[in-house]
């Protein structure tokens, strides 16, 4: 199991970097945005509105992404960041102020799930680092004003009318200065799930918006933040990711009298924060750090680690070997003037690198059934069958029906997507 993490420069508009990134990665996204239930997918007249609503400043560069990926009405409708599928992530984030101001997070996720690629462009005149994801969004970064931003899920099911996290995260980075201006975009742009996103600028300002779709945003001082929003809400998925646990170990980690910056970075490398259940879309991809000070931005693995500034960013690919049995990487990095896009595509968003584009999804649908099974012993073959019909829809792994497999105790599968909120 691996993961082709790559580095690309294109400042400036975007133009052919981005527009290969695109035809690499579209054919994976557009079935994983098929996948959810048409009655519940909004026209791209209305995220088209929805864009220009709550984030009219994107517009411009929206309409170029289009032009770049000669857009059909699906791909239009993705690019806007409205209403995507669910999806759930692990993460841990936290920062430190005072002398040193530090911003750092892992990702945890299916390596064959991730675009592996650090993004540095300037699409509004302002350059910005960012960790790329759903093409147009980010998953985390900074800009050169020294605002740097993360996420991570916020452990609750519900889903309502909003944008995707990544987009609204891009349109942070693109247009905030600061924490006061990035609080104001973050509690104004509607997010369809629950998110946890800490944001912190050069001054130490810092703060973390917790964000849902059926309340109001809650503006808080938190220090670190895992899966969950005060109180866990959705108790089998804190059980699985072990909410609880990462953020009590940062509790503890933070209360350290000779804390600085780098032991706690160092720290995401360890346990609980650093996972490896990267078959259950629950493995350590990256740790990112973001020195808003220093303008610098570090990517570790436990044996390497990428450097970036926006005077002297590289261009340069890290091939992660996951070996999930035994936790053990090989990792090897390869450098070049200029990177050659086709050579270090992630695996699952290459078609030709797989069987067919459903191998991984009927494997992930595999697991998920080995463990109900382990945990209902009595089951029997039809009962299992049952429940993969439930999870595979049409070839299609069903993410709405993969969250609610996490919310449901027993192999008594009655859920569907109609009544998955």
């Amino acid at each position: 199991m691996k993961l082709h993490f790559q580095a690309i420069s294109e400042p400036g508009k975007p133009g052919q970097k981005w527009q290969k990134l695109f035809n690499t990665h579209w054919p994976a996204y557009k079935a994983w945005y098929n996948s959810k239930e048409k009655a519940h997918s909004p026209d791209l007249k209305s995220s088209q509105a929805a864009l220009k609503k709550y984030m009219p400043e994107m517009w411009p560069t929206y309409k170029r992404l289009c032009k770049l990926a000669g857009a059909d009405a699906v791909a239009a409708r993705f690019l806007t960041g409205f209403q995507p599928p669910a999806y759930i992530s692990g993460c841990s984030q936290a920062v430190i102020t005072g002398d040193e101001v530090q911003l750092v997070r892992n990702y945890d996720y299916h390596p064959d799930l991730s675009e592996g690629t650090q993004l540095m462009t300037s699409w509004n005149g302002k350059k910005v680092i960012a960790t790329s994801d759903c093409l147009i969004g980010v998953l985390d970064g900074m800009n050169e004003d020294g605002l740097a931003i993360s996420l991570t899920f916020g452990g609750r099911k519900e889903v309502g009318a909003g944008f995707g996290i990544p987009m609204i995260l891009r349109y942070v980075l693109e247009f905030c200065r600061n924490v006061e201006e990035a609080v104001e975009a973050l509690t104004r742009i509607p997010s369809h799930m629950s998110y946890n996103v800490t944001v912190v600028d050069k001054t130490g300002a810092f703060k973390t918006v917790m964000l849902a779709p059926d309340r109001e945003p809650v503006v808080t001082d938190a220090v670190f933040v895992t899966n969950h929003q005060g109180k866990v809400d959705w108790p089998e998925n804190a059980a699985f990711n072990k909410t609880v646990e990462r953020s009590a170990f940062l509790k503890n980690k933070l209360a350290e009298k000779d804390i600085d910056a780098e032991k706690l970075a160092n720290s995401f490398l360890e346990s609980p924060l650093y996972n490896t259940k990267f078959s259950d879309s629950f493995g350590t991809l990256y740790t990112a750090v973001y020195r808003p000070m220093e303008g610098v931005v570090q990517l570790r693995w436990p044996e390497n680690y990428l450097l970036q500034t926006f005077e002297d960013f590289e261009e340069t690919s890290v091939v992660i070997d996951f070996e999930p049995d035994t936790a053990k990487k090989t990792i090897s990095r390869i450098k070049s003037n200029k990177v050659e896009m086709d050579a270090f595509q992630a695996p699952i968003r290459h078609y030709k690198e797989r069987k067919s584009p459903t191998d991984w999804q009927e494997e992930l649908c595999g697991i998920m059934l080995e463990a109900m099974a382990a945990a209902n012993p009595s089951a029997d073959k039809k009962q299992l069958n049952k429940l993969r019909e439930n999870l595979m829809d049409n070839g299609q792994l069903s993410w709405q029906a993969m969250a609610n497999f996490w919310s449901n105790s027993g192999i008594d599968y009655r859920g569907s997507q109609d009544n998955w909120s």
